[in-house]
């Protein structure tokens, strides 16, 4: 692989930037957001060592589900543009539904 920021990367750079944009505004720990979606431009290559951006505004708020519009950049291009969704949950059903995922799995 080239030394650039990998896309994977750059989706949870994404993803944490939206996570930092609505904790404050969460019934934090016990409410916490998952994502669900995203759809997401990676436009310009990124050299190791450049810093990058993100920008992120919430477009959309229908009941639990919240709508971004994401944005990085990297001091000289921008490097992508999309949309990411995510769902408040609330911490306790979530856990308590993966643990049941989970037995299910090992019985």
């Amino acid at each position: 692989m080239p030394e650039v920021f990998a896309t994977g990367c750059l989706v949870g750079f994404l993803e944490w930037a939206c996570i930092r944009a609505v904790n404050s505004h969460l019934n934090w720990p016990q409410e916490q957001t998952v994502g669900t979606h995203i759809a997401v431009s990676h436009i310009v290559a990124t050299p190791v060592g450049f810093d990058v951006t993100a920008k992120v505004k919430l477009i959309e708020v229908d009941g639990r589900k919240l709508v971004f519009e994401v944005e990085a950049h990297d001091g000289v291009d921008v490097i992508s543009k999309g949309t990411h969704e995510r769902y408040v949950i609330n911490k306790d059903k979530f856990n308590t539904k993966m643990k049941e995922k989970t037995s299910e799995k090992l019985t």
